[in-house]
């Protein structure tokens, strides 16, 4: 209920989309995982309520869904710099 409230705060095109996991567990689980579950709505709706009476639940890493959302604003990609193997390197 507290993360829907930020809906009403911000401007402009919005896609609220409502993880299955906790915070950290869904952004250090992979697609690959196939873990957990989200939902999408794509109706403007004022209460997460009326969010989840309408929603679409999709199994599986929310990831693929926010990149193709990504992907609609701008497709153009940009290479990391600096990428290095966790563990390796100066870094701990």
């Amino acid at each position: 209920q507290s993360v829907w409230k930020i809906t009403h705060y911000f401007k402009g095109p919005l896609k609220f989309v409502l993880a299955g996991s906790g915070h950290i567990a869904g952004v250090v689980n992979p697609p690959s995982a196939q873990k957990y579950q989200y939902w999408t709505n794509s109706e403007k709706v004022g209460t997460l309520a009326e969010f989840f009476a309408g929603a679409k639940e999709t199994k599986g890493s929310w990831w693929p869904d926010w990149i193709g959302w990504l992907d609609a604003l701008d497709a153009a990609r940009v290479p990391a710099k600096g990428a290095r193997i966790p563990g390796k390197g100066k870094l701990k």
